[in-house]
């Protein structure tokens, strides 16, 4: 073989590897090079949207690229993330909250989608602090007073939440069944209508994350109980439902995913620049307003707790009688 025919065939080598080499590593390298869409799947001005928005701000600085939130409640938190799944190409342009809802839903209602199959995990960011608030001047002083009417009045006491099937709404669905009541659930699309229902006196009493610590700090509503393991440091006079012997504790972790298929190294862009966030100040100084705790996970971890918690909550779900027939 002469020197050409061997430096020819070297030629075609490296062409040939050069066509096989992965689509995604020179994608991965180029991004993000355009604005991404960060889906939040609850109406502007609640806790979870500022939560959002803040993050998204810090991580942009950290991509070169602006991150623009895009609301779209509906569903129990569910809307937004599931019809990302079924739309939008995994390139990483479109990312989306992933409440705890996601997992939940699918075990009371048909889904055109499936949360652990049709979503990338990216990263694992917090959980929420529950309460349940009345208003300023309810006549429910405490949260036992409130049962106490229910009990008396089956039905005909109400609460509102942010939709079927979240956190909020199934902590008082298990919290009424080992108190042996009747309260009726009236959903909303998210916090801040769910907020505004309440101070207008179109329902009881809440049970909703801390989009109420405004309110409870200024006087127009009062919190009657918390949902976490212990009392919390902003609240410490108020109960939890544990201690009241309720037996019910949650903090409803939520991250951030795409859609199926995305190429782990623009995975682990989105990681990264959104792990900066979460360690920035202003981060942490939101965490302390929302009375939130960091909940970092990889997006390994976080998909194998999701897909842990998938399957313990349909016990759960069966359990209040609300599975899908």
């Amino acid at each position: 073989m002469t020197a050409t025919s061997k430096t020819r065939r070297l030629l075609l080598a490296g062409c040939a590897a050069a066509l096989l080499a992965p689509a995604g590593a020179a994608l991965a390298q180029g991004f993000p090079s355009k604005p991404i869409t960060l889906v939040v799947p609850w109406p502007a001005g609640g806790s979870t949207d500022r939560h959002m928005r803040l993050l998204a701000e810090l991580a942009s600085k950290h991509l070169g690229q602006n991150i623009i939130v895009e609301n779209k409640p509906g569903g129990g938190g569910t809307l937004g993330p599931g019809t990302m799944a079924l739309t939008a190409k995994p390139d990483g342009y479109t990312i989306a909250q992933f409440p705890m809802g996601m997992l939940r839903v699918p075990h009371m209602q048909k889904t055109a989608w499936n949360p652990l199959t049709d979503f990338s995990y990216i990263i694992g960011v917090s959980g929420y602090t529950f309460g349940f608030t009345v208003r300023a001047d309810s006549p429910y002083k405490s949260f036992n007073e409130y049962i106490e009417a229910a009990r008396k009045a089956p039905g005909k006491l109400d609460y509102g939440s942010t939709g079927i099937g979240t956190s909020p709404h199934l902590l008082m669905e298990e919290l009424a069944e080992n108190a042996k009541v009747q309260l009726t659930h009236v959903p909303f699309k998210g916090n801040a209508d769910l907020q505004q229902a309440l101070l207008g006196g179109h329902i009881n009493a809440q049970s909703d994350a801390t989009g109420w610590d405004k309110f409870v700090d200024s006087g127009q509503m009062r919190l009657l109980l918390t949902f976490g393991e212990q009392r919390t440091r902003r609240w410490p006079n108020v109960p939890t439902a544990k201690e009241l012997g309720y037996n019910v504790v949650s903090s409803s972790p939520y991250g951030i995913v795409g859609p199926k298929g995305m190429d782990p190294a623009v995975m682990k862009t989105l990681h990264d620049a959104f792990k900066k966030a979460m360690d920035d100040p202003r981060h942490q100084e939101l965490m302390e307003q929302l009375n939130q705790q960091v909940w970092y996970r990889s997006g390994e971890d976080y998909r194998k707790w999701a897909a842990d918690t998938f399957q313990r909550d349909k016990a759960l779900i069966e359990r209040l009688g609300l599975a899908m027939k």
